[in-house]
């Protein structure tokens, strides 16, 4: 950490104190990176350079960008944000947009320009936007003019907030105007290997999400860990699949992982199972991200449409069945590669290759990084025990100015929160989720927070939230509900109730369920005890099994 880019010192002067950072681990060859690196270079202008600039990088149903012109839009836009908006190296700005081409191009300029990307889920409401807007004190932001509505609720909310253009609005002072006047030619600016220039925001099990900071390097460490090792993508490989470029599930799966290898990706705006299963066949797509739901629900749709392309397809957001395993592999002749990421870690840290998969089983450490199963205490449990996963590689923890920073790191390592088993050969297998972290059709669900948004309106005494399984979403969430005084139970109440969630918060989030009950179970000190709503649901779904 002796050589930096930043100007702003923002994120540099927030990491946690060196004691409390994961102990790093570059014990591959392909690990090994300079000290001075700026990652938009190694995954877009090293191409132009090459002579391989005239190829497809990004396809959408609206354009084709090559990767030269995609530089110059990067550029472009680097100017925009550097000679128009002021950005100094170390700035964080905040990109809001569903995915396409302009996305990409707006996220590679700020890495290019120095700058910091934080982005968020095109779903948000405007107090969720103006969260991280306020924690990272971000001065710019880009968006998409569709999402303007919140983005300008958003803006009242957040007074560092002092530049925000939208594109796609054909307005004169638009992003598309000001990058026509700007110069197609912009020198990557020389950052430090371990400078910031992503903060990836979690979903928030407790509240508050949390900041996780990832450095230019760690960028290209997923990509030469997991998606070299793991995935082994070629140039002549077109990515495809459904997560968000705000998770880094899909920045990774759709947008590092192609580019580090020169390979084209397909960008879907919309990208559910019947978006999906025709974009696959009309682009050729060879390798395809996506969630354990989504695979479940395209089995049902799968006549018709041409797969003959795919070649990989990458699972994770949430535990993978084995029966979905055996019905992809049985309807497609492809093994489902099953992962766990982590937002903290950047992208996936266990998987297995095709020829070394075990159905059922997550999979080994991904070449570079290393996962034990760890007791309460942090003790090391021989093979067969079922405890805490523990892992450590070349990325890791560093959250923004949070004491929670502690508890995610323990004695050098990632504690994810997740429950494991490992078997005497060494692979993982997936238990459960040791906090209250809802994962539904691979979208991450805090429980607080639909309980806060319930308790907002007036018919709601007290409420907790927990998942409750699914067999189209694997998970979904379920409201246990207690009523104010003089206020009943009715079908019309139950809607009202999950229209003012979707109102109050990103719509997917809401109860999909919503049982009401007399009390609440909790502790002498009034805790909520929301393992014992968990033992009612899965009783409840027992039950419902048996009949």
């Amino acid at each position: 950490m002796a050589y930096t880019a930043h100007v702003d010192t923002f994120t540099r002067d927030n990491l946690p104190p060196p004691d409390q950072w994961p102990s790093f681990q570059f014990t591959r060859p392909e690990l090994q990176y300079p000290e001075r690196l700026n990652c938009a270079v190694a995954f877009l202008d090293r191409w132009v350079d090459e002579g391989r600039g005239d190829e497809p990088c990004l396809i959408s149903p609206a354009e084709t960008l090559t990767y030269r012109g995609l530089q110059e839009r990067v550029n472009r836009i680097c100017n925009v944000l550097v000679r128009r908006f002021g950005l100094v190296p170390g700035n964080r700005v905040l990109l809001r947009s569903a995915n396409n081409p302009m996305m990409v191009a707006a996220h590679l300029a700020v890495l290019k320009a120095g700058g910091v990307v934080v982005a968020t889920m095109p779903l948000l409401r405007a107090k969720e936007i103006a969260y991280p807007l306020n924690k990272a004190r971000i001065g710019i932001a880009l968006c998409d003019h569709r999402l303007a509505e919140e983005m300008e609720r958003a803006r009242t909310l957040a007074p560092d907030l002092r530049h925000l253009a939208y594109w796609g609005s054909g307005a004169a002072d638009g992003l598309e105007a000001l990058m026509a006047e700007a110069s197609p030619e912009f020198d990557a600016v020389d950052t430090a290997a371990d400078d910031v220039c992503l903060i990836a925001f979690t979903s928030g099990t407790t509240g508050e999400p949390k900041g996780t900071m990832h450095f230019h390097r760690d960028m290209l460490a997923i990509c030469d860990a997991y998606s070299r090792n793991v995935l082994r993508p070629e140039p002549a490989d077109r990515f495809i699949g459904s997560p968000p470029l705000a998770f880094t599930f899909g920045l990774g799966g759709l947008v590092l992982f192609p580019l580090r290898v020169g390979a084209s990706t397909v960008l879907l705006e919309k990208a559910g199972p019947d978006d999906l299963l025709p974009a696959i066949g009309q682009h050729k797509a060879t390798i395809c991200f996506t969630a354990p739901t989504a695979y479940r629900a395209m089995l049902a749709k799968l006549g018709g449409h041409d797969l003959s392309s795919l070649r990989k397809c990458v699972s994770a957001g949430e535990p993978l069945p084995k029966d979905t395993f055996e019905a992809w592999r049985g309807a497609t002749g492809i093994k489902l590669m099953d992962g766990i990421g982590a937002t903290e870690m950047l992208h996936i840290f266990i998987a297995a290759a095709e020829e070394e998969i075990r159905p059922g089983s997550t999979g080994k450490p991904v070449p570079g990084y290393e996962a034990k199963v760890i007791d309460d205490e942090g003790r090391t449990l021989p093979p067969g025990s079922i405890g805490r996963l523990a892992v450590r590689g070349p990325t890791g923890c560093r959250y923004l100015a949070d004491e929670r920073q502690r508890k995610y790191v323990q004695d050098g390592w990632n504690v994810t929160g997740d429950t494991y088993l490992m078997d005497e050969d060494g692979y993982f297998w997936y238990q459960a989720r040791s906090d209250d972290m809802i994962i539904s059709a691979g979208y991450n669900i805090a429980g607080p927070e639909v309980e806060a948004a319930l308790l907002t309106h007036p018919a709601v005494a007290e409420c907790g939230v927990v998942g409750a399984p699914d067999d189209g979403r694997g998970t979904v969430v379920k409201a246990y509900v207690v009523l104010r005084s003089g206020v009943s139970p009715s079908a019309d109440l139950t809607k009202a109730l999950q229209d003012h969630v979707k109102a109050e918060i990103a719509p997917y989030k809401y109860p999909r369920i919503i049982e009401y009950v007399d009390a609440l179970p909790r502790t002498q000190t009034g805790k909520l005890q929301r393992f014992q709503l968990r033992q009612m649901t899965a009783q409840q779904s027992q039950e419902a099994m048996i009949s």
